[in-house]
């Protein structure tokens, strides 16, 4: 499990990494402050997260960090991908998770006899397809203004428990399946903030509130910590406050070649 979500966590850094680095030898050769004009948006991005509804139940405030793609039209229109990796550090139902197989003193004993050391933390991802548009104030820079939209994707969290040593064979392989209260389902988002373009390719960057809810269920069909077959619904809820820094790709002006 350690080395799924460390090949999960190190695959969202790779597609960022590459849609930078196709972009380096791209310049642009249009003045953003003259007219609205189109462009392909490189995105790394940064959220501070609460949890509300059922998520809550669980879960304390985490962060989110991930790659984005979005193409801004002339119209102003915005449209892409967005992908995030979610991690926080507070569980709120730790101390039941694992009390079926601990000592009376909260702990469990590995296969050497002693205690074994592990932590819990919330784990997930998201993938949403976002839509919006970009609403110039003023004339100084069309290109620049709040930005409002709506998304639809993807969310999954988890308690993730983290035995380095693998000690313990109770809470090591297939065995923590049944303790990570795993949810998946559909969600949908409403953002709202203020995006920027400037002149040049370094200061360009985002800034909103995002509401997103999801539908969840319950994904492993069994839970040991509870000893009962799980088939939950639930509704999550995530208010995000967002940050991201933006490459943009404009399109190249072609060239002109004269022949005598």
């Amino acid at each position: 499990m350690l080395k799924s979500n460390f090949f999960l966590q190190n695959l969202l850094v790779a597609s960022l990494l590459i849609l930078v680095t196709s972009v380096n030898e791209v310049s642009a050769q249009q003045n953003v402050k003259d007219s609205t004009i189109s462009m392909h948006l490189i995105t790394a991005h940064f959220a501070y997260q609460l949890p509300s509804g059922d998520m809550a139940d669980r879960f304390g405030s985490n962060a989110m960090v991930g790659p984005a793609y979005y193409y801004k039209s002339s119209k102003n229109w915005l449209i892409g991908m967005e992908a995030g990796f979610m991690f926080g550090n507070t569980v709120k139902n730790k101390e039941s998770i694992l009390s079926s197989i601990e000592t009376e003193d909260g702990n469990i004993v590995d296969v050497d006899g002693i205690y074994s050391t592990y932590h819990f933390y919330e784990r997930g991802y998201s993938f949403l397809a976002k839509l919006g548009k970009v609403i110039p104030v003023g004339k100084s820079n069309p290109n620049s203004g709040i930005m409002t939209g709506i998304g639809g994707g993807l969310i999954q969290h988890k308690v993730f428990i983290d035995h380095r040593d693998q000690t313990a064979p109770q809470i090591t392989g297939d065995y923590l399946k049944g303790y990570d209260e795993l949810k998946r389902g559909p969600a949908a988002s409403i953002f709202a903030g203020y995006f920027f373009t400037g002149e040049n390719k370094v200061v360009n960057f985002y800034a909103n509130v995002d509401l997103t809810v999801a539908f969840t269920e319950d994904i492993r069909p069994y839970s040991f910590a509870r000893r009962e077959y799980l088939n939950g619904k639930y509704t999550d809820l995530l208010i995000s406050l967002k940050v991201g820094w933006m490459i943009p790709v404009y399109k190249r002006s072609p060239k002109d070649f004269y022949y005598y």
